[in-house]
């Protein structure tokens, strides 16, 4: 059971389960539970024989067995409808299915990964979900984090977007100024890692002179919450600082002689000591306030020298 918000790389966690894993040679199912047609459903998961019913003009095989020797992703896997849950149950725990119209049982080998956005406990309680199946398949959970509780890995993820977007649109962005990243570092994104994809795609579309600036980044990331925590500062003069550089064939940002960690180290930084004092050094309230768990916050806050005292660290201006 692979869990976490919209847009954190469900799918990608359960494509490198399936590539590093026994079944690596088998085929690789994807199957969005959200698109189910709840008449269909048994038969878009277990396949169905010739004549079921009125439209079934063909045999079909169906998701699971076409994951056969493989793995089959079940995305959204909170929206499976309440009566087919006791049947993928089944399923899970025999290792075979029945098609729509057939007495005859076929032995499926497959890894099952299963993945939502959704609190499934909640909708047990509610009675929206299986609990029997909610355990079943949360034998081995993995939880994937927002993107703002990971924000080191912001500045690897913008130059694996530039380096992605200047293949798809013939386009040689080389430099990403670091008011530009100080932005997008600061951001909450609520739409997480493709959030951020897509604000790369559309920054990269409208740079010039082959540079991102503030100004190419979309409006509400711009003027979103996590931006105004900052306030970062203007773009740098042409004769001022020289902006981050985007090394080719490379998902990294080059800062040039400056180690890598300066700058987001700096935007941290502040961002940990203004939330501390914005509540008075309440810690629940400053991790309230930056969209993380305490136990983010207090790993954060040892990490950078600020635990035992917010004010002892001079924070100085990003560049």
């Amino acid at each position: 059971m692979v869990q976490g918000e919209s847009g954190t790389g469900k799918e990608l966690v359960a494509r490198a389960l399936h590539t590093l894993g026994s079944a690596t040679g088998g085929p690789f199912v994807t199957f969005n539970c959200s698109n189910l047609i709840e008449s269909l459903a048994e038969s878009q998961l277990f396949g169905h024989v010739l004549g079921a019913f009125t439209d079934a003009s063909e045999n079909s095989l169906g998701y699971f067995r076409s994951a056969n020797g493989g793995t089959l992703f079940l995305d959204e896997v909170g929206e499976l409808p309440l009566q087919l849950q006791p049947k993928l149950l089944r399923a899970v725990e025999t290792h075979e299915i029945q098609p729509v119209g057939s007495s005859r049982s076929h032995n499926v080998d497959i890894r099952l990964v299963a993945a939502t956005n959704r609190d499934l406990r909640a909708m047990v309680k509610a009675g929206q979900f299986r609990a029997d199946l909610y355990y079943r398949l949360n034998a081995q959970a993995i939880m994937v984090p927002p993107l703002r509780e990971r924000r080191e890995a912001i500045p690897a993820f913008i130059g694996y977007f530039i380096e992605q977007y200047n293949r798809l649109f013939s386009k040689e962005v080389t430099e990403i100024s670091r008011a530009a990243i100080d932005v997008l570092c600061a951001y909450q994104w609520p739409g997480n890692v493709r959030e951020l994809s897509n604000a790369i795609e559309s920054a990269v579309i409208l740079s010039a002179n082959n540079r991102i600036v503030v100004s190419d980044l979309p409006e509400q990331v711009v003027d979103g919450t996590g931006a105004e925590l900052l306030k970062p500062n203007a773009e740098p003069a042409a004769n001022g600082h020289e902006p981050a550089a985007v090394a080719h064939h490379a998902p990294q940002i080059d800062f040039g002689s400056e180690p890598l960690g300066f700058l987001l180290d700096d935007v941290i930084k502040k961002t940990l000591v203004r939330s501390l004092e914005e509540t008075e050094g309440n810690r629940r309230r400053a991790a309230d306030l930056l969209g993380v768990s305490r136990s983010t916050l207090y790993r954060m806050l040892t990490r950078y020298g600020i635990a035992e005292n917010p004010h002892r660290i001079l924070i100085q201006p990003a560049l």
